[in-house]
């Protein structure tokens, strides 16, 4: 299937076209259908004729003059036109009226185009995506040996008679366990007591149950499936302040935790402040964290979710993201970052800044994020800002002015941070000129 899909995405891009500006043959349709209304034979002047040549330069001037004015003036047309044609105006208007068409022709195809690249896009993405659950399928481990007699005996004390069960170690060290059970004592359990059972025969791990699986054990054999939470857990804090004179602000963030496994935090500064920055803050957020949660990459949800802005509308209301994914069972952190200002990485050797690009989303539509990695240790915290925080501060390099200060702070739970940091940046100005957020995440081994 992904091989499929990668050769459907790259039949799409054979097909594509790579110009998006008005071609000699517009032109060219454009003066003959005008000549054919207007000039009636006329010889006098070889303008027709002279544009139909190969190397005609004049045609191309033509069609930038009117891609720049959105009109063909009479200065633009040649000298001899100018001199010896009696119906200058009616041909001109002629022309002008046969070029807005060709142009808002090409306006449609082009959106057309842009819609197909999405596709394109949406396409190889997915093939990807499958491509790697392909791998990850491949590299999965059965150790089910490992831990099937001591599951069994743990289970059999709680009175759960376990039928089948399958137990399988991926790359990054995370365990998957699918157990078929009942109970044999006429009660029921709920699957999170089972996954509790779990982690105390598997080594003293934790465990919690799919969301998508069985929440309660009864009577009848059902299967339920049981994730590994991972050796990593996170807490976050935010703080926001909105715009002077503004009710609400146009910033807007998410911290969402995947099964044990992977979390995910986004911050958007929406353009400008007010009611129409959240709408468009809120739109980029939500829809990043649906595609990470569907099992797109963060670069790839990135690349769909500007492309889907682009194709929005018309009018361009760009937004910047600021994306950080931190694999629990690793302690890596990946952070991709499209307009966004730097993020601040507190560990046992200082204060880093992890920064990138300054074009938003919505700008660009061949947008390829930066994507840069970071391990974390016990004890680091994350620190994303909005461009207002950062205004906020004095002097010309107020990246060093805030690294500075987080030096200097005392250890502390995120949300006491996040108020912090922003009670740090308003001293400096008598109300905020910006929306102002930070978004402050620590983490720590379990114990």
């Amino acid at each position: 299937m992904a091989d499929s899909l990668g050769r459907l995405a790259k039949a799409f891009d054979d097909e594509i076209e790579s110009g998006r500006q008005l071609t000699r043959e517009d032109g060219l349709a454009a003066m003959q259908t005008s000549s054919a209304l207007v000039c009636d034979g006329c010889t006098k002047c070889s303008l027709r004729t002279d544009t139909e040549k190969e190397d005609s330069y004049y045609l191309y001037y033509l069609l930038r003059a009117f891609e720049q004015k959105g009109h063909i003036d009479n200065e633009d047309m040649p000298q001899m036109f100018q001199s010896s044609c009696r119906k200058k105006d009616k041909y001109l208007g002629q022309l002008n009226r046969n070029l807005g068409r060709a142009t808002m022709n090409l306006s449609w195809k082009n959106r057309f185009m842009e819609s197909r690249d999405a596709v394109v896009v949406q396409f190889r993405e997915m093939s990807m995506i499958l491509e790697e659950f392909s791998h990850q399928m491949d590299q999965a481990r059965d150790v089910t040996e490992d831990y099937e007699a001591e599951l069994r005996k743990f289970f059999r004390r709680a009175h759960i008679a376990v039928q089948n069960l399958l137990i399988l170690e991926y790359e990054n060290g995370q365990r998957e366990a699918y157990i078929t059970a009942r109970t044999t004592n006429g009660r029921c359990m709920t699957s999170r007591e089972a996954a509790g059972i779990v982690g105390q025969a598997m080594e003293d791990s934790f465990w919690s149950p799919a969301r998508d699986s069985r929440t309660i054990i009864t009577r009848q054999y059902a299967t339920v499936r049981f994730l590994e939470d991972g050796s990593y857990h996170m807490l976050c804090g935010a703080a926001r302040i909105p715009k002077q004179g503004e009710s609400i602000s146009g910033d807007n963030y998410t911290f969402v935790e995947s099964q044990g496994s992977q979390v995910v935090m986004s911050l958007s500064d929406g353009m400008g402040s007010g009611e129409q920055a959240d709408r468009e803050s809120r739109q980029v957020v939500e829809l990043t964290e649906q595609l990470v949660e569907t099992g797109f990459s963060a670069r790839s949800a990135l690349k769909l979710v500007n492309t889907v802005l682009l194709l929005a509308g018309r009018e361009q209301h760009p937004a910047t993201l600021d994306l950080c994914c931190v694999d629990l069972h690793t302690g890596v952190l990946e952070c991709m970052k499209l307009g966004a200002v730097p993020t601040f990485i507190i560990g046992e050797d200082g204060v880093e800044l992890l920064e990138a690009g300054e074009v938003p989303m919505g700008v660009l539509t061949a947008v390829e994020p930066e994507l840069m990695s970071k391990k974390l240790w016990d004890g680091s915290r994350i620190i994303m800002v909005s461009d207002g925080v950062l205004d906020a501060l004095p002097g010309d390099d107020k990246e060093q002015v805030m690294k500075e200060y987080l030096e200097s702070v005392e250890n502390m739970p995120p949300q006491e941070l996040a108020e912090q940091i922003l009670e740090f940046a308003s001293s400096f100005i008598p109300a905020a000129r910006d929306d102002m957020t930070a978004l402050v995440a620590g983490i720590w081994k379990r114990r």
